[in-house]
């Protein structure tokens, strides 16, 4: 009603009035295309600097020793076609809080190698980084992790892990959920539940094949060490978890649930993009011959629609 009021009292002056309406639409339009360089500007420098805005969607992974954790994240991963793709392009990325463990000492390594050391307690673990690594992840920056050597007990600082930022992450680990302030991190928390006797049985063979331990030492470590430190800090964290997937991978109605709902959620990240795209784009100038200029302003006032 406002702009309909402007032309009628002014009518006298049509030819000059759209003029000047044309010229502040194109310094508002100017005014508009550079906010839009600059904030284009800004997400260049800051995709250079290792970000490039994304907010992941994060997922932690707890359970016992053996339990599938580790497997239940691969199947995911392979029903969301991203285990063949190259890292960079991957909007679902996996990590192991055993990249985690944080560095021992002469004697504890000695400890480690006669299999005295508990690796299940929370103190094995370097809390601070893990905690610092997650926000980084979170806030869409690059990070890199070391990948951990079970046979020589030490972080492989030569293999280094480059995370890029991706949709989706999934973080798994024994004791993801004890620590609090990494807990809090997570958006959904999946707990893979396995009976004890299928978990000591799943673990016995990978230490002595996969780690180079021998049957004596597994098992002495896993009463000694993993079953009470499973009682104590790791399972009682089942209460924060959101999913409880019983049988682990073996639970494939679970893990097609969850696959579903990641489904969802990238969908709907990928409509957002696009809305957010097209909302970006600047606005045209109307085109008219210079003979028309008046007439074109002023009809294009009459005719906007409210």
């Amino acid at each position: 009603m406002f702009l309909r009021a402007s032309i009628s009292r002014f009518s006298g002056n049509r030819y000059s009035k759209g003029a000047n309406l044309l010229a502040r639409i194109a310094h508002y339009q100017s005014g508009f295309l550079w906010t839009r360089t600059m904030s284009d500007t800004k997400s260049s420098l800051s995709k250079m600097n290792g970000a490039d805005g994304k907010t992941p969607f994060l997922i932690g992974v707890s359970g016992g020793t053996a339990s599938g954790k580790s497997t239940v994240c691969k199947r995911i991963m392979e029903k969301l076609g991203q285990v063949e793709m190259d890292q960079k392009q991957r909007q679902v990325v996996c990590i192991s809080q055993d990249s985690f463990y944080r560095e021992l000492t002469t004697s504890e390594i000695a400890k480690a190698e006669k299999g005295q050391f508990n690796f299940d307690h929370p103190d094995a673990f370097n809390e601070t980084l893990i905690y610092d690594t997650l926000t980084d992840i979170k806030a869409g920056k690059m990070v890199q992790i070391p990948t951990y050597d079970y046979r020589h007990h030490s972080l492989r600082k030569d293999e280094i892990l480059t995370i890029y930022p991706a949709d989706v992450v999934l973080f798994e680990g024994i004791l993801v959920f004890y620590f609090p302030e990494v807990r809090n991190l997570f958006h959904m928390k999946l707990f893979v539940d396995t009976d004890s006797d299928t978990r000591l049985a799943r673990r016995v063979p990978r230490d002595i094949n996969e780690r180079g331990r021998d049957l004596d030492q597994v098992l002495n470590q896993y009463m000694n060490f993993v079953k009470p430190a499973f009682d104590e800090f790791c399972s009682p964290t089942k209460k924060f978890a959101d999913v409880i997937i019983p049988r682990g991978a073996d639970n494939s109605v679970a893990i097609e649930l969850i696959v579903q709902h990641i489904r969802d959620i990238l969908e709907n990240r990928r409509n957002s993009e696009e809305r957010n795209s097209v909302s970006r784009k600047p606005l045209e100038t109307p085109q008219s011959s210079p003979s028309k200029k008046g007439n074109a302003a002023g009809d294009a006032l009459l005719t906007r629609r409210h």
